[in-house]
């Protein structure tokens, strides 16, 4: 799976050209800070999910050495290993570069988001636990899962930059894979790289063809000028023999406007014998001096070198990318104050709580009654509101639907003296008697009750849009109040 971090202090001495010699900016400690500001939030705020931080996201097909590049610009041994799918959950790294001290504050640790103040000085601890958290959520059998895992690591050898690991892009599901495996890591990897705000690290083996590279591929469809992708070439050491990778860096073969660095991974017998990183870089380096093709491309290649370029364009790229941030940020913040206003000072005790339901009350009635009597002071001036309209229902509505009604529609004379016979039995009546006179009327009033239902919607329909503008800031807080009201 790895070798152990060791312990010796003397691991951790870097040589002269490992990446922390090339961090010197102001605005990456900026992002970081607004990193842990926001990843408690997660996705839970749906307001900030158009607020993309800058971050670097590092793609690639499996086994092509992304973790390897991440354990080399970190320069310490930590992400699990394997012949198979190692990375299966998204790997949120948060590197913070310390300054070097005395006591256990100048040491490196590592401090996860799901383990907060709990600090990893061993990194194989480190390791073990983003297995121990992978198989958590997705099981022991292969399974992918988007969901993050954070990791800040602190540490006077590390760039002040935020990295995201992703699973590797597969072709043929094992184990618990789903059979769209490949699909979906894909989504998952554009949802990161698909963000104007994130530089693509696109890692793709030497002893591969480039024109079939995944990483590449993807970066193309989301970044088609190159402006956010660096191509990283990978595993230039164990190329055929007669080939070389100097076309590929030089982008004649898949041009890229931030150009290619070629770098020399640890083998698996390396990691499998504890090679410490440190002999790793001073290997890499020696390999590029001794190798003629290479040498005029000493800007291309290494670990050093990409940890230089890939820190400049991050840089640029936040800089470019801090006004639009600053002002949505602004914006965010205007809103969120506003609703906190909405929601008024906290209640503590029972007294303070029915006073304020009191105050709710009374206004409600208060603006209810300006707007049936017609002193509301938003009075408008292009429809009938309010009072107004409902007397304009009763008496311009409801009076011409009841003059329509004709009383002796489908009653002739017929039927009255039918009906006062039959209300007189046996007898004669010197004077119409009430029953009938109810029975027919009783009959003809019932056509009445279209035009007055028709009468009383349209006053239910004014008295909810009264109910509705007459809601005061602090009915906002409480929906339940508000339903009990309207009905």
């Amino acid at each position: 799976m790895g070798k152990k971090s060791n312990s010796n202090s003397n691991d951790n001495v870097l040589p002269s050209t490992h990446p922390s010699c090339f961090i010197g900016s102001s605005v990456i400690p900026i992002i970081n800070k607004l990193q842990d500001i926001f990843a408690p939030l997660g996705d839970v705020d749906d307001r900030l999910t158009g607020l993309r931080l800058p971050q670097v996201a590092v793609i690639g097909s499996q086994s092509s050495g992304k973790s390897s590049v991440l354990e080399a610009l970190v320069g310490r041994d930590f992400l699990p290993r394997g012949s198979d799918i190692c990375t299966r959950r998204p790997l949120v790294l948060q590197l913070e570069k310390r300054s070097a001290g005395t006591g256990d504050d100048s040491l490196e640790w590592g401090e996860f988001g799901h383990l907060p103040e709990k600090r990893f000085y061993d990194f194989s601890a480190i390791r073990r636990e983003i297995l121990a958290e992978t198989e958590k959520e997705v099981g022991v059998n292969k399974g992918v899962s988007d969901k993050q895992i954070r990791l800040k690591i602190c540490s006077p050898n590390v760039l002040n930059i935020t990295l995201v690991d992703l699973p590797g892009i597969t072709k043929v599901p094992v184990g618990d894979q789903p059979s769209d495996i490949e699909a979906r890591i894909r989504n998952m990897i554009k949802s990161y790289i698909k963000q104007e705000t994130s530089i693509i690290l696109a890692v793709s083996p030497a002893n591969a063809d480039l024109a079939n590279s995944d990483a590449l591929q993807m970066a193309k469809e989301v970044d088609q000028t190159g402006t956010r992708t660096i191509g990283v070439i990978t595993k230039l050491d164990i190329m055929d023999k007669g080939t070389d990778a100097r076309n590929f860096l030089l982008g004649k073969v898949i041009p890229l406007r931030l150009g290619y660095i070629g770098v020399v991974n640890r083998s698996q017998e390396d990691i499998n014998n504890n090679r410490p990183i440190r002999e790793a870089l001073a290997y890499e380096e020696q390999f590029f001096r001794d190798y003629h093709v290479y040498r005029g491309l000493s800007d291309r290649c290494g670990i050093p070198q990409l940890a230089k370029k890939l820190n400049q364009i991050l840089e640029q790229h936040i800089r470019n990318v801090l006004p639009t941030l600053k002002t949505d940020l602004t914006s965010h913040l205007v809103a969120v104050e506003k609703e906190l206003l909405a929601y008024g000072e906290a209640l503590e005790s029972k007294g303070e709580r029915g006073a304020l339901l009191l105050n709710i009350l009374t206004k409600y009635s208060e603006a209810f009654s300006a707007e049936v009597d017609g002193k509301s002071q938003a009075m408008t001036t292009k429809e009938l509101s309010g009072g107004a309209r409902i007397h304009h229902i009763f008496q311009s509505i409801f009076v011409k639907s009841l003059e329509e009604v004709d009383p002796c529609e489908d009653l002739s004379d017929e039927d009255i003296r039918i009906a006062i016979h039959n209300a007189t039995g046996p007898r004669n009546a010197l004077f119409v008697p009430e029953v009938p006179f109810e029975v027919l009327v009783r009959r003809q009033i019932a056509r009445l009750l279209d035009p007055s239902l028709q009468c009383l919607r349209f006053v239910y329909d004014e008295l909810i849009k009264i109910c509705r503008a007459c809601e005061t800031v602090e009915m906002r807080r409480f929906s339940e109040l508000r339903r009990q009201l309207e009905e």
